[in-house]
């Protein structure tokens, strides 16, 4: 594999991470300040944690097609 792409990869990947930790902080806070709200915050949470991996997902499947 080229050591290019593996640094490609490395660098999608951070955006995606960071993405997840802001979400799932968001979400922790607003429990932290308003517990009854937590029904309504989880549905937004998973949502948002699943639109942040499917970037990552797509990074790396991005990785195997340019990685030749």
């Amino acid at each position: 594999m080229d050591s290019l792409a593996l640094v490609g990869y490395g660098l999608s990947t951070i955006g995606p991470a960071i993405g997840v930790g802001l979400i799932f902080a968001a979400y922790l806070n607003g429990v932290a300040r308003q517990p009854e709200a937590r029904g309504l915050l989880t549905p937004f949470t998973i949502l948002g944690f699943a639109v942040a991996e499917a970037l990552a997902i797509l990074g790396f499947v991005l990785f195997f097609l340019t990685g030749n």
